[in-house]
């Protein structure tokens, strides 16, 4: 009987001291089962494979190649919430345009409904004029007379020659201030006959 109760805590001493040193599952089971209260009494074993730590390895078939991967959709860019205070000070403007800062705002009682949104307008020898305006003329798909009929969709048109349209947004105009095509859509649409657009410089 004392040998029995000297094997036993033999087994459960080694069990723990492999499972400190990163045994296998098998280890740890037999070191977690009480072999006061085990229905059969512990036996030793010779077979090395018990006593010894196990490693696996992942399969390379269990884990998604990187190609396979679901790539994540882009998700879709908000539009641009009204912020801070547009610089016209003409309360009936409805579009206000600065220059200096590349930027627009569509406007309602003096306040911004729209924007900021970036914008291009004039290069050298095409400058943009400053002032206030009103549009008289808008035209979904204008092209224009002047440069080889070029497309200027969404245009709404406020001084002569000068609109707003979708456009470039990284080389300046010959006067016409480029938006963005979200932006243009916007201004299309909110923008009627004889509103007013500010241009500051």
């Amino acid at each position: 009987m004392r040998k029995t109760v000297m094997a036993m805590a033999t087994l459960t001493a080694t069990g723990l001291l492999l499972t400190a040193c990163g045994g296998g599952a098998d280890v740890r089971n037999a070191a977690q089962q009480d072999p006061l209260t085990s229905s059969s009494p512990a036996q030793p074993t010779t077979s090395s494979s018990s006593t010894q730590p196990t490693t696996t390895t992942p399969s390379s078939s269990t884990q998604p190649k990187p190609s396979e991967q679901p790539k994540p959709k882009p998700e879709p860019k908000p539009e641009p919430k009204p912020t801070g205070e547009a610089p016209c000070t003409n309360i009936a403007a409805r579009a206000c345009v600065d220059l200096s800062a590349n930027k627009s705002w569509l406007l309602d009682n003096g306040k911004v409904v729209y924007g900021p949104v970036p914008i291009t307008h004039g290069r050298k020898g095409y400058r943009t004029p400053p002032g206030s305006f009103r549009v008289f003329h808008k035209n979904k798909n204008h092209k224009s007379s002047i440069f080889n009929n070029a497309p200027m969709p969404n245009s709404v048109f406020f001084n002569g020659g000068i609109a707003f349209h979708q456009g470039s947004l990284r080389q300046t105009s010959h006067g016409c201030i480029h938006l963005s095509p979200a932006a243009s859509q916007k201004y299309f649409s909110y923008l009627g006959y004889g509103d007013v657009v500010q241009v500051v410089p």
